[in-house]
């Protein structure tokens, strides 16, 4: 089955909520969306002409500055349609993860290796870096219940994240120990 452009539909859902520049979307990538989905300056731009081309997306102008130029860029009831039959058709096949921690221990084969004390080290201080991330954009976002009912679906994703992060360390802490006895 062929693999939709997902990121296409994304950018459609973002200007759904609300216009944006392509930089304001750059930067969402970089930021919250970035936890869960990535995708750079080199492919962004040159969606957003397509979905421009395409009659998804118009935009217009706005000066930043004295001089600086900027489009905004605004859903068209042609891009609305297409978001909404995107969010109600099913999820693509789950792809494999990168995940260089998991490749490198399936690689070690001899539990006594200082490597793989090492390797739990470093994976639990990146962990715990991100956890600690999660649970400060969680106070940051998300400190009423107000808050929490408006962004559902965005409270949800950070609330899971954060669970997942502290089940990996809870998982790789009781490793470690298993490899210091």
């Amino acid at each position: 089955m062929a693999q939709k452009n997902v990121l296409r539909y994304i950018i459609l859902g973002l200007l759904a909520q609300q216009d944006l520049a392509g930089c304001d979307i750059k930067k969402m990538f970089e930021g919250e969306l970035g936890d869960f989905w990535h995708s750079n300056h080199s492919q962004i731009y040159p969606e957003l002409r397509k979905m421009e081309t395409d009659g998804l997306i118009e935009y217009h102008t706005v000066l930043v500055g004295k001089k600086l130029e900027k489009k905004v860029y605004t859903l068209t009831a042609a891009g609305e349609e297409l978001v909404s039959d995107w969010l109600h058709k099913p999820l693509n096949p789950l792809l494999p993860t990168r995940d260089e921690f998991t490749m490198k221990l399936f690689l070690l084969n001899d539990r006594e290796s200082p490597l793989v004390r090492k390797l739990f080290r470093e994976e639990i201080a990146r962990h715990e870096e991100k956890c600690l991330y999660l649970q400060n954009r969680w106070q940051l976002l998300f400190h009423n219940e107000a808050e929490q009912a408006q962004h559902y679906g965005h409270a949800c994703i950070l609330k899971h994240a954060i669970e997942r992060e502290q089940d990996r360390l809870k998982w790789l802490k009781t490793e470690y120990a298993s490899l210091t006895r």
